[in-house]
């Protein structure tokens, strides 16, 4: 089966961007399942169940979360549901809103998709987080390995080298393991040895005229002068679109090959 990953859409730009590119992606490439990376879809902070709505008409079949993933409470309803293909970082501290994963339904059979925060994010670098390995771990553990065809898990962090370690970590174990969060893609997107794809940061979708989607005048003083400033999104100048794309033999669970799909325009 032939599985996209879509790296963080950023505002406005990104779901322009999705709606125009994936549909003849989904084509051209016989995509089974889409996956997208949503905490910034709505302004860049979280998703709204109508720019969800937005996403799925896009073609976009499953979403995975991130540190805004919670900024707005109207879509707690959709995490909360199994049937609603949205979750938030399972990793998250007992009693936090959401599932802590949920499973992809495709004609090749169930997909199991976990989103996991790195222990350091940002501003939010005080917030407790469980670690991410032993949660991945405990979840392996739980559900049984024949009652999917493939799994796909996204860590959400700074560190490339928490991202590049948790993919030798789970490989073998898991399909897919791609990192997200930075907007800036590697290129390092392969097959390990042991049959995991991995990328460390697929990148994102929206402005690339800009610092992540953000205008360059709303941080500039911040750097520069030590200004607290209000982040505002670019809404000119070129768009990209990056995603990564997995081919994966349903019957093993291994993928089979990795490649990186990136638009400028």
């Amino acid at each position: 089966m032939n599985i996209l990953y879509v790296g963080d859409i950023m505002g406005e730009m990104g779901l322009g961007a999705v709606e125009m590119l994936l549909p003849e992606l989904r084509r051209n490439h016989a995509v089974d399942l889409v996956i997208a990376q949503a905490e910034n879809v709505s302004q860049g902070k979280g998703i709204t169940p109508e720019d969800f709505n937005r996403l799925q008409a896009a073609g976009v079949d499953f979403c995975t979360g991130g540190n805004w993933t919670l900024a707005r409470d109207e879509i707690y309803q959709a995490l909360e549901d199994p049937d609603e293909p949205i979750i938030r970082p399972a990793n998250y501290p007992e009693g936090t809103p959401g599932l802590r994963y949920k499973y992809a339904v495709t004609p090749k059979g169930n997909v199991l998709v976990v989103s996991l925060m790195g222990q350091i994010v940002g501003r939010d670098a005080d917030k407790v987080v469980d670690n991410p390995l032993r949660v991945i771990d405990k979840i392996l553990a739980d559900e049984a390995p024949d009652g999917r065809v493939a799994t796909v898990v996204n860590l959400h962090g700074d560190f490339s080298s928490e991202k590049f370690i948790i993919g030798y970590y789970l490989d073998g174990r898991v399909s897919v393991v791609v990192g997200d969060h930075w907007h800036v893609p590697t290129a390092d997107a392969d097959i390990l040895p042991k049959s995991t794809a991995h990328m460390t940061d697929v990148g994102m979708c929206g402005s690339l005229d800009s610092s992540l989607g953000v205008t360059f005048a709303s941080v500039v003083p911040r750097w520069r002068d030590g200004v607290q400033t209000r982040n505002e999104l670019e809404m000119t100048g070129r768009t990209q679109f990056n995603a990564l794309l997995v081919d994966v033999d349903e019957a093993t669970s291994r993928a089979r090959s990795a490649e990186h799909i990136r638009r400028v325009w």
